[in-house]
């Protein structure tokens, strides 16, 4: 399955390529846009692969209150920051690209500091969830999740712009880019409903027992913090 993914992925970055080569050579914005839509397919294919925070969005959706509506609107946040994260790299400091990322879609201190204010958000759960006194989630600090686990730029993303940038067309870039957001956005909104409807489904079965089912939640929210600050840790530590 996953070589499958990655082949898929080699065809992807070869045909956005073509499709971009083309249109600086004076294809035209025609045959260009019939061929955008390809990216949301393109984008929700490659939000399979790893790196997209997939784990850390249904874990902590897991272990939150928060609705379906709500839920989704974490999921869309982090696709938002995930792909403008790569498009402003692109855009506002192309020269530093090299210098400053150890590899081709990679910013080391994006990530890092993306690791770190997870893991803060996993103490704040653990917190949370051992105190004897009930909080409120805001839905303010599920848009903070969404946005932290996305300022790791876009790999395919800060690609296809670098290279419509090489090429003299970033607009063709930046085009590719929106509706690639569209495809890892609907990817990432299929993991957080599952996160959900999986959680209301396990209150349910419980939801006559009040005393239990504050232990419960306050369990899952536990797990949840130490399974994102642990992966926090990890990846600091882990290179």
């Amino acid at each position: 399955m996953f070589q499958h993914i990655v082949e898929l992925q080699r065809e992807i970055y070869a045909a956005f390529a073509s499709q971009i080569t083309a249109f600086a050579n004076g294809g035209g914005w025609s045959a260009f846009l019939l061929y955008l839509p390809m990216g949301i397919l393109f984008g929700a294919a490659h939000a399979l692969t790893p790196g997209h925070s997939k784990t850390i969005l249904a874990t902590y959706l897991a272990g939150s209150p928060l609705g379906l509506l709500r839920g989704l609107t974490v999921s869309l946040a982090l696709s938002f920051t995930h792909v403008t994260m790569s498009v402003l790299i692109a855009l506002l400091s192309l020269p530093l690209v090299s210098l400053s990322l150890g590899s081709v879609g990679r910013a080391p201190m994006l990530e890092d500091v993306s690791r770190g204010l997870l893991g803060l958000i996993g103490l704040w759960m653990l917190f949370r969830a051992f105190r004897q006194h009930s909080y409120s989630h805001d839905h303010g600090e599920g848009i903070a999740v969404g946005v932290m686990a996305g300022l790791i730029p876009c790999p395919l993303t800060l690609f296809i712009m670098t290279f419509a940038i090489s090429r003299g067309v970033p607009e063709a870039g930046v085009a590719f880019a929106v509706t690639m957001m569209l495809g890892v956005a609907l990817t990432l909104s299929i993991v957080a409903a599952a996160a959900i409807l999986f959680r209301q489904r396990m209150v349910h079965l419980i939801e006559t027992r009040a005393a239990l089912l504050d232990r419960i939640t306050r369990t899952i929210e536990g797990i949840a913090g130490i399974a994102l600050t642990a992966v926090a840790i990890r990846e600091l530590l882990v290179r």
